[in-house]
């Protein structure tokens, strides 16, 4: 009995010994490595080699709070702009400070994407989260336009109204309780796949591409293991049938243009990339088409599902907010010509405090946590180093998060962005500089419609309000908000 007390007292010493040393050895490669510039490093802890804090970051956004992961490096180093560690299999320096993020996100001279490498995997190849800068710029001015322009957005709000119109008061005629955020991402889905490839005559429902896209998303910050049973080879499996299904819808509308020769007109941005061609009279080969699809419909879909539904939630538990929400709407209806009977692009533009409960949501949910660049030379900043070829991952949930830069940031209060004279880089949900998000203010729009419609003429009544969230790779009531949409009006 002694023995087996004995062996039961020296395991755990001998796994905390293992540990520490461990712990060492991976912070001796990188001081061996780095040599004098070590010591030039943010304060910080490089963990276990290979996973680093990686598990660390898991267990904080799976059992939660998220807020503990960062928590841990300010307790022990104190409140500082930097920290080093080793997360997603890289060496890297974590940014908690707004002016830093904005010089990383501006600077493509220095910093470029470095996202990790399960999610450059599963965005693939020719996405613009991976091409160079003057490959980004090419594809950027390209696609740009079809999303972003006035004169394209306008085009979208017929379709987006009646998307929206339909799938509301189709929620509000059924007596159980429905899965909101599944309803809001297939309603978005069917807006966002009509803008890029309404004209394809190939069918595939939209519950079937919203199954492989959120197996594709389960793999974006899972370890990259391609073996049964591992989050990333179920995303692998689900990419590659997505990427079947958009290269065949690029090879029919490649035969289209052929047949129907110079009576050809592009009618959705898919078209739109199949026609460019660049000063050499070359076009964009199908891969380099699905790549960028691929990414845009899950930017677009994404972002605009989950922001729709925290707004909701958000508004709902705020009665008075929704309130002042709706009595904009509906000012904005009192004003509008008899005549006219749809949201006009003025009419949008007039949607103040709409579009400052959009970004308050933004800012409160933590839809995008971080941003992730890698440096491609030594950089010095306030007197540390971020050395050559390691992460820089701007932590945007911390900035967001800040007393000092959002007064009691727990709080849902979109009037303080009323004359709000923001710190550069504080609040930055779609990027900076070349790499800004281009379809920002379609998604501004798309969620703008929708809110419009439900504040004027909905309410909904939630079935556990006080549901656990789930972090990974977006925040959510596990429930996925189940709800019944009750009609108002």
């Amino acid at each position: 009995m002694e023995f087996i007390n004995g062996v039961f007292l020296i395991l755990p010493l001998g796994f905390v010994l293992v540990f520490e040393v461990l712990k060492r050895l991976n912070g001796l490669y990188y001081a061996l490595k780095l040599g004098k510039k070590w010591g030039e490093l943010p304060p910080g802890d490089l963990s276990w080699p290979l996973l680093g804090s990686t598990l660390s970051f898991l267990k904080s956004f799976t059992v939660g709070p998220p807020e503990s992961f960062i928590r841990a490096f300010t307790t022990r180093y104190g409140k500082v702009d930097m920290y080093k560690t080793h997360i997603f299999g890289r060496a890297s320096i974590i940014v908690c400070k707004p002016e830093i993020c904005r010089q990383v996100l501006i600077d493509e001279t220095k910093f470029v994407p470095g996202y990790p490498a399960s999610m450059k995997t599963l965005f693939g190849r020719k996405s613009l989260h991976r091409v160079s800068k003057v490959e980004h710029r090419k594809l950027r001015r390209v696609t740009t336009a079809p999303i972003s322009g006035h004169a394209a957005l306008e085009m979208y709000i017929e379709h987006i109204e009646h998307t929206v119109i339909s799938g509301l008061e189709e929620w509000s005629s059924v007596e159980k309780p429905l899965k909101l955020l599944t309803e809001i991402k297939e309603l978005t889905f069917k807006i966002i796949w009509n803008i890029f490839m309404g004209s394809t005559s190939i069918d595939y429902t939209t519950k079937e591409m919203e199954a492989l896209y959120n197996d594709i998303s389960l793999g974006f910050f899972s370890l990259p293991i391609n073996f049964p049973g591992f989050y990333f080879h179920k995303s692998l499996k689900a990419r590659k049938r997505l990427h079947e299904i958009l290269l065949s819808i690029v090879n029919e509308k490649r035969l289209m243009k052929k047949s129907k020769g110079e009576s050809w007109e592009a009618q959705d941005m898919m078209d739109l990339m199949i026609e460019v061609e660049d000063e050499d009279g070359e076009g964009m080969d199908n891969e380099t088409i699905a790549d960028l699809i691929f990414g845009k419909l899950f930017a677009g879909q994404e972002t605009s599902a989950f922001t729709t539904m925290w707004a909701i939630i958000f508004l709902t538990d705020h009665p008075h907010l929704f309130q002042k929400a709706k009595e904009e709407q509906e000012d904005i209806l009192s004003r509008r010509p008899s005549t006219q009977k749809s949201i006009n692009f003025a009419e949008f533009k007039q949607m103040k405090f709409l579009s400052q409960v959009i970004d308050e949501t933004l800012r409160l949910s933590g839809i995008t946590f971080a941003t992730f660049r890698e440096a491609t030379t030594d950089v010095n900043i306030n007197g540390k180093l971020i050395p050559k070829g390691w992460k820089v991952i701007l932590w945007l949930r911390e900035l967001y998060m800040d007393e000092e830069l959002h007064p009691s940031p727990q709080d849902f209060n979109p009037s303080r962005w009323d004359n709000f004279i923001s710190n550069p880089g504080a609040f930055t949900p779609f990027g900076l500089g070349v790499r800004m998000c281009p379809g920002r203010d379609l998604a501004k729009l798309e969620i703008s419609i929708f809110l419009h419609y439900f504040l004027l003429n909905y309410k909904i009544e939630r079935y556990n309000p006080q549901c656990q969230l789930t972090y990974l790779p977006i925040p959510y009531p596990k429930d996925k908000c189940l709800a019944r949409v009750l009609k108002t009006a």
